[in-house]
């Protein structure tokens, strides 16, 4: 598996966010609709698969295959944007403006939540028959979650919403590090690989996606979960977006831009009774 260095996929990732900028409004739209769609499928499909195993970390361990086919069509998720088109501002990319970047987030979160609102209509028809029979035992699963999520953390007011911005932070650090992840490969198994384990992280300990939440808390209204759709975007929708734009960007995006695109100046080390710059060695990885 082929691997770039740090110094490498850096400079990829201002590209990236600078060709998301250009990118025309119809296919920013459709490609955030997709991948809100597919990774609304795998939250889905882990959670079924959790249900009905009994054994939650199973559901964590395949949750990623979502995430993985979303990013090799080349589809866009709000998590990934917030990291990528703020380095191209950085890098004095032309055209890369805050109002164009902010447009792009826009356009990025409705066709997220487009997609995963779709998913969520189709796959609660698909559970209770067209809506003539009960949901059943994962209905009933994600409709408690939803409330868990949002009245759950209401119950304890501004420490409550500061612990889903935290926990939005958390979620962001692991999956732009997915993202960021499958840059450092040029092969396809390399690429699955590096995005697979920080996502598995990211859903296991219970972080909160924003796009991920586009699907569950709509599918637990549909569910008959008992809270509201501004107990939904109060409580949990805006502090999570807020913290994975924080987290994702703070935590991934400027650490890796800082120190390996823009790399400080050598340390200059006194020898000899004089200044001298001193060389740092070169080390060359053989795989």
């Amino acid at each position: 598996m082929a691997y770039l260095l740090p110094s490498e996929f850096a400079t990829k990732m201002v590209d990236a966010g600078e060709s998301k900028i250009y990118m025309s409004t119809r296919d920013t739209l459709i490609r955030a609709f997709m991948a809100g769609a597919i990774l609304a499928l795998a939250a889905v499909f882990a959670i079924t698969i959790a249900v009905q195993t009994g054994v939650f970390l199973i559901g964590a361990i395949l949750f990623p295959v979502g995430f993985c086919m979303l990013y090799l069509m080349g589809f866009d998720l709000l998590t990934g944007v917030f990291v990528l088109t703020p380095l191209a501002w950085l890098a004095k990319r032309p055209g890369v403006t805050w109002p164009q970047i902010l447009r792009n987030w826009g356009l990025v979160f409705l066709g997220n939540f487009g997609g995963a609102l779709t998913v969520a209509f189709m796959m609660s028809f698909v559970f209770t028959m067209g809506y003539n029979i009960d949901g059943g035992a994962i209905a009933t699963k994600v409709a408690g979650i939803g409330e868990a999520r949002t009245l759950g953390y209401a119950e304890h007011g501004v420490a409550g919403w500061f612990t889903i911005f935290v926990r939005g932070m958390l979620c962001n650090w692991m999956v732009s590090l997915g993202v960021v992840g499958a840059m450092i490969s040029t092969h396809v198994s390399g690429k699955v690989l590096a995005m697979w384990m920080p996502i598995m992280l990211f859903f296991f300990m219970g972080f909160e996606h924003s796009v991920v939440n586009m699907f569950l808390f709509p599918f637990g209204l549909i569910m008959g979960g008992e809270f509201s759709i501004m107990d939904y975007f109060i409580w949990n929708e805006i502090p999570t977006a807020l913290g994975n734009l924080v987290g994702g960007l703070a935590f991934t995006g400027l650490t890796i831009y800082s120190t390996h695109a823009r790399t400080a100046p050598k340390r200059v080390i006194p020898t000899g009774g004089s200044n001298k710059t001193v060389a740092a060695a070169k080390v060359h990885d053989k795989v």
